[in-house]
């Protein structure tokens, strides 16, 4: 975590790596590193959502490339798979029948739309992550986009949240 002097007064690189693990979008990072300095942090968070209003299914497919399926465990010691181990804290501490039932979703949202199942897992339980992929399985593929792209801007939302105060 930086203060926002720090993020604000870095070069460049150094503050794009400050939120690199927000989301694994390079031109949104770009672009909110471009638009400094930020008078305050609720500028800085109006600014980065309104990066992420013209996300589209290519930039998911980007995001995406850095995120595990929900309710395996995250490997490696990028920033990203840091954060991921976080957020799915909650996932890892259940049951084993809870485990299976998210396995076993988590197959047949790949083999319906073709890409990872995204969620917030920030906050959730696991009967809420279940509950959601079950709704998200009878969403057309277009809705689908746009409810993964909702859950990537929230995700991204928090993670700058924590990562800078």
């Amino acid at each position: 975590m930086i203060s926002l002097k720090q993020f604000n007064e870095s070069d460049a690189q150094s503050a794009q790596q400050a939120i690199a693990h927000c989301v694994a979008i390079e031109a949104w990072q770009t672009e909110l590193v471009a638009h400094r300095p930020y008078r305050d942090i609720a500028t800085l968070h109006r600014v980065a959502a309104e990066l992420t209003a013209g996300w589209g299914e290519e930039a998911l497919t980007s995001a995406l490339k850095a995120h595990p399926r929900i309710g395996e465990r995250p490997t490696g010691e990028s920033s990203e798979a840091q954060a991921s181990r976080q957020e799915q804290a909650a996932v890892q501490q259940t049951d084993q029948q809870s485990k299976e039932a998210i396995r076993l979703g988590n197959s047949r949202y790949e083999q319906r739309f073709q890409r990872v199942f995204l969620i917030r897992a920030k906050g959730r339980s696991p009967q809420d992550i279940l509950a959601a992929l079950e709704q998200r399985l009878q969403l057309s593929a277009a809705e689908d986009i746009e409810a993964s792209l909702q859950q990537l801007r929230e995700i991204t939302a928090l993670r700058l949240q924590e990562a800078i105060q």
